[in-house]
């Protein structure tokens, strides 16, 4: 059963940016040739280090987002394992997240339409401004106001 991973690697900083490229390009190549998709490629750049891993306080950071089959996955980590260009790497399956996110948004979507079928038809009249009550006042002009022909 096809999932949808994302695949968070740090390379070394010293790695030149072809370098960089022909080994993005190398672990893409391995993925499509594996059966898998890949849905997007991001490179961070250069970023800093939370702590300090193997000397290095900072790594070029490339973020994989891909679909494919749990053994596809355990290649790509064992690639990413043996590669002397690597300091880091997570997976994250985030299939289940993206369901749970659209069923959170399915079940808003649901309580705003029912929300809009509740409420009133017509909204209720507003009630005329201070001014205007002060001019059309029912018991004649305001007192202390001059008389208009006067």
């Amino acid at each position: 059963m096809n999932r949808i991973y994302e695949e968070l690697f740090i390379l070394k900083p010293d790695a030149l940016d072809e370098e960089v490229d022909a080994f993005v390009e190398q672990l893409r190549v391995q993925l499509t040739t594996a059966g898998a998709t890949v849905d997007k490629i991001d490179k961070w750049g250069k970023r800093r280090l939370a702590y300090r891993v193997d000397k290095y306080r900072e790594g070029t950071y490339v973020l994989f987002q891909f679909t494919s089959e749990p053994n596809g996955v355990k290649e790509f980590e064992r690639r990413l394992r043996v590669s002397d260009m690597v300091l880091k790497f997570i997976t994250v399956r985030i299939d289940e997240t993206l369901k749970r996110l659209d069923k959170r948004k399915k079940e808003r979507d649901k309580r705003a339409a029912k929300r809009a079928l509740n409420a009133p038809a017509a909204p209720a009249p507003a009630l005329p401004s201070l001014a205007q009550q002060m001019t059309e006042a029912p018991g004649g002009p305001m007192p202390g106001l001059p008389k208009g022909g006067e």
